[in-house]
């Protein structure tokens, strides 16, 4: 499985959006993420920073 896990990143803190994560797409405003179970999100901000041998993916709110 090569799913990631989204975060948050608020000055030095992470916190867990979505788990899972399978596709990230831009929209409108922002993002929207959508999980290989069919869960959307859509956060306002962009990705920050991937981190692809830990499997995640980090977003910072504009």
């Amino acid at each position: 499985m090569c799913e990631a896990n989204a975060y948050l990143l608020e000055e030095d803190k992470e916190t867990l959006l979505m788990e899972a994560v399978d596709k990230v797409e831009p929209d409108e405003d922002g993002i929207r993420l959508i999980s290989i179970f069919g869960e959307q999100k859509f956060i306002k901000g962009g990705i920050y920073s991937l981190s692809l041998v830990d499997h995640k993916v980090y977003i910072k709110q504009s």
